[in-house]
């Protein structure tokens, strides 16, 4: 390996070789889509859901569409990372009173552990799409914490770690349409509650179309040798609609509103049916990362908003592929 991995290890991940005649650096699983449609008792469809390891399996929050077409958060497990077993019912997040929040609508879920602590980060309703942020220590019980962001507020993406004391949150304002000025952000934070020194980071692209209408968040940071390696979803407009790609950067690992690198390619496009075809078609979207020490990554992603699928890389192999694409 060229490059290091830096934080925690995953040993039993999903993985499967690269194949022999790739032609992007992210290639997908040969079993796609691992998550299908109704795989819930009243639940259309699951999707944009991310995964942790969790006590030697794997445990993920899930964005699960109900028969209203109304978006909820579920919990899943499971022993490898493939087959998923979810909870009826949608989880139950209190205020630090202890009181019941019911959010008319949460999607599109971030999950990450820092430091003793599980950390869930969506877009929920706040008179208008916004984040919203609680915790877990023993995913049993849930408990919000302020909103980090005003209104309007998507993709929210947490760093694993603090960072010269601060936490450090990725945000794409938005608006209740599609947003025309998808740029990224980076703010910090003392504690999970206060946020602020809000920083600009990176633009949507007028040259690469296929990132030219706006750019979110994807997966949580992975800190590396080089940097942290960050994949996002960029978004194109087309005469048949929107399509959305997974894109590459690597940030700095003491200053990551410094952007080192990034790809001027897509690492991975729609191109398979569950991607093109679906609730919303042409869709890849990145939610979640597994990796290990030895440099393997296991991507999931969203397709067409109607299924989970996985996708896998390697450290080299991405740090490479953005280094040598980038501008």
């Amino acid at each position: 390996m060229k490059y290091k991995l830096i934080g925690e290890s995953t040993p039993n991940m999903p993985w499967q070789d690269k194949p022999s005649d790739l032609r992007l650096p992210i290639w997908r699983y040969k079993d796609n889509p691992i998550i299908n449609r109704h795989p819930v008792e009243g639940v259309a469809r699951i999707f944009n859901s991310s995964v942790i390891p969790y006590e030697g399996k794997f445990i993920g929050v899930f964005r699960g569409d109900t028969f209203t077409t109304l978006p909820k958060l579920f919990l899943g497990r499971s022993d490898d990372g493939i087959n998923w077993i979810f909870d009826k019912e949608p989880i139950k997040i209190t205020n630090e009173k202890g009181e019941t929040e019911e959010a008319h609508y949460s999607y599109d879920p971030r999950l990450i552990k820092i430091e003793d602590t599980y950390y869930i980060i969506w877009c929920t309703d706040f008179h208008g799409p916004t984040l919203g942020l609680a915790f877990t220590k023993d995913f049993k019980t849930f408990t919000r914490l302020p909103y980090p962001v005003l209104p309007y507020n998507r993709n929210g993406v947490l760093f694993p770690r603090k960072i010269n004391g601060m936490y450090k949150l990725m945000s794409r304002p938005s608006d209740t349409g599609h947003t025309p000025f998808g740029d990224m952000f980076i703010s910090e934070s003392p504690d999970m509650k206060y946020w602020g020194n809000h920083r600009h980071l990176m633009s949507k692209s007028n040259i690469q179309w296929w990132e030219a209408l706006k750019i979110g968040g994807g997966a949580n940071p992975i800190e590396t040798s080089e940097g942290w390696l960050v994949f996002y979803h960029g978004v194109t407009n087309t005469c048949n609609g929107f399509v959305y790609s997974i894109g590459g950067a690597i940030l700095d690992i003491n200053d990551p509103s410094i952007v080192l690198y990034r790809s001027k390619l897509y690492m991975l496009t729609p191109e398979e049916e569950y991607e093109e075809r679906g609730f919303v078609p042409n869709v890849c979207f990145p939610c979640a990362t597994l990796q290990n020490a030895d440099g393997r990554i296991a991507i999931y992603y969203g397709a067409a908003d109607s299924y989970v699928a996985l996708a896998f890389t390697d450290l080299d192999t991405a740090i490479d592929f953005i280094k040598q694409n980038s501008p």
